[in-house]
């Protein structure tokens, strides 16, 4: 009998393999991608003292349109940008979160290189 394959699972799998790899600094905060069907989060998080240093998803109160496309993403991504150079980070390491760097995941890693974060 053959096992059916939870996509999510296969998923935390990946990005527990990643997370083995990077980790975010107070310097160099991590950028991490969590995407859901209808939304997709951002953050930028200091993995040395355990903290979130900035955040932005479509479901802030500020943003408007559908939260579940490119366009959204690559919106997310400028957000995430500006919210980082606010804070003086210019260098981030990205953690795609065991997602396809494809699609919407790559649309908000375009937008936060053209807010001006390099990674």
């Amino acid at each position: 009998m053959v096992k059916s394959l939870n996509s999510n699972e296969q998923r935390l799998k990946r990005h527990r393999r990643v997370r083995a790899k990077i980790s975010g600094t107070p310097e160099r905060p991590r950028l991490n991608v969590f995407r859901s069907n209808k939304h997709i989060y951002a953050q930028l998080i200091d993995d040395v003292n355990g903290v979130t240093l900035a955040a932005a998803s479509t479901m802030d109160k500020a943003f408007e349109g559908n939260g579940g496309n490119k366009d959204a993403a690559r919106k997310v991504g400028q957000t995430i940008a500006k919210l980082a150079l606010d804070k003086k980070i210019e260098d981030v390491v990205f953690d795609r979160g065991g997602y396809l760097y494809h699609g919407r995941v790559k649309e908000l890693a375009d937008g936060a290189r053209e807010g001006g974060l390099k990674f």
